[in-house]
């Protein structure tokens, strides 16, 4: 989609995606102890509710989003919070220079399953660059097991597909568990629809 579609969306408050809350999955994944503070890197961060916390995780953070009516809200709500965290507005299938690569750990909650119809390659080709050899990039996106109708979540994808469009020749699956995006609200009613949590360790370069 372009960026004023996005942008608009922010303005008309239709980001059922955005709960406010940070997601349980980050969380959980935290307190298990796979991933420690370090320099991380959030793809589609929206207002910047999971960049927020990491920050006051102890992690060193960058986070972009397309939209910039999102990164100006997520600026204030980091400024509000207390924290440091570097937001840019970027395209993640054409990222700048500037914002550099080999993180040890990428997040990235429901930006697969919506880049992937639009310029899949790009985003597997940026994957790889940010995520450091021996990272993490952890993915949570809509789940094809999902019963309800189409319109009461984000879009959905088979396990096989994030397997196959994510491993390619630069990553090896840790972990693919079904869980929920939690907090999501269409048109005044709460949802939490199903998910894949993808766990994606970047594989060491050879010498």
């Amino acid at each position: 989609m372009e960026r004023r579609d996005w942008n608009q969306r922010y303005i008309d408050d239709d980001t059922p995606w955005d709960s406010g809350l940070p997601s349980e999955e980050l969380k959980s994944i935290l307190a298990e102890g796979l991933v420690k503070p370090c320099r991380v890197f959030e793809i589609g961060c929206g207002t910047g509710t999971n960049a927020i916390f990491l920050a006051q995780s102890g992690f060193d953070v960058t986070a972009v989003d397309l939209s910039e009516v999102a990164i100006n809200r997520a600026k204030e709500k980091a400024k509000a919070a207390g924290v440091k965290v570097n937001f840019l507005v970027a395209d993640v299938t054409a990222l700048p220079a500037e914002v550099g690569s080999e993180f040890p750990f990428v997040f990235d909650r429901g930006t697969y399953h919506i880049v992937r119809d639009v310029n899949l390659k790009a985003l597997q080709s940026t994957i790889a660059k940010l995520v450091a050899p021996g990272g993490y990039y952890l993915v949570l996106a809509g789940n094809a097991n999902e019963n309800a109708p189409p319109d009461k979540g984000p879009p959905r994808v088979k396990a096989s597909d994030v397997c196959a469009e994510l491993e390619g020749n630069a990553f090896d699956l840790v972990r693919l568990k079904e869980s929920h995006f939690t907090g999501v609200c269409i048109n005044g009613e709460t949802f939490s629809p199903l998910a894949w949590s993808g766990i994606f360790r970047r594989r060491q370069v050879s010498r």
